[in-house]
């Protein structure tokens, strides 16, 4: 058996998340199609982060498993053709050792999308979280900084979320402005279920000036969702890149090398 690894974009507009659902158009299901039409067999395939409904990605990395023998462009090529517009298969190559697109993951990165005017927009109603109040962007990376570090992120998760343990590790987190847009970077060891979108909705209260920067502090200390306010909308997040050991050889997203030496060291 053959282990290939694919990195991924698509738009998750219309799609009802990344995870096989019944009678739901998923991301998974629809490459599972068209790699098993290239493969002339039943491929199943494993994803480097599920993603929900309305979630986009720049690059999201998976892995199958098979024993037919095909061109590395076959699987991006062949798959393409049999992928929906909205979907697309940016690279291939085999894996090295044991690599797992979900386990061997080192660190993930995701970009939320704000756009911050008194209208919204036609043309990219389903990529920007719209917000009418202007934000302060200055306020928002500087309330942001006390999330990086290993936390309890209680507060940060879905009440539904079924991960074992709150804590993470926040390698880091940006805030900056891009003249209508206002886009929050950060990255993590992992990310608990819903916890980019909440994370996002304190930090918009906080730059609406709802609430003070020490917000984010006392939620940290409190551990309790229900009082962290909204979730953010989903449109406007994107899963912008996966990072593993070097040993693997897999494309390193470039914001990657804002982490810092000390969590290189620690992450490896």
């Amino acid at each position: 058996m053959t282990r290939i690894v694919l990195g991924i974009e698509y738009d998750g507009s219309l799609f009802s998340g990344w995870q096989f659902q019944n009678q739901q158009r998923t991301v998974q299901d629809e490459l599972e199609k068209a790699l098993s039409k290239v493969a002339n067999e039943q491929i199943r395939v494993q994803c480097a982060g599920r993603t929900d409904s309305g979630v986009h990605a720049l690059e999201q990395v998976i892995h199958f498993d098979t024993d037919v023998s095909r061109s590395l462009n076959s699987w991006v090529m062949g798959g393409n053709v049999n992928l929906p517009e909205d979907v697309r298969i940016l690279w291939a190559k085999e894996a090295v050792d044991d690599f797992h697109a979900r386990y061997s993951a080192i660190a993930r990165f995701y970009r939320y999308v704000i756009l911050n005017r008194k209208m919204k927009s036609a043309l990219k109603r389903n990529q920007v979280t719209w917000c009418y109040d202007s934000l302060d962007e200055i306020k928002m990376h500087k309330a942001a900084q006390d999330l990086v570090g290993e936390h309890d992120f209680t507060s940060f998760r879905a009440l539904a979320c079924q991960s074992h343990s709150p804590t993470r590790l926040m390698h880091f987190i940006n805030v900056y402005r891009e003249n209508e847009t206002v886009v929050i970077e950060l990255s993590a060891n992992a990310f608990l279920h819903h916890m980019v979108r909440n994370i996002a909705g304190v930090l918009m209260e906080i730059g609406a000036g709802k609430r003070s920067i020490s917000w984010i502090n006392e939620l940290l200390v409190i551990n309790d969702r229900r009082q962290a306010g909204v979730t953010a909308q989903p449109y406007g997040l994107y899963l912008g890149g996966v990072y593993y050991p070097e040993k693997f050889g897999i494309y390193k997203h470039p914001v990657f090398n804002l982490l810092t030496p000390d969590i290189q060291r620690f992450i490896y």
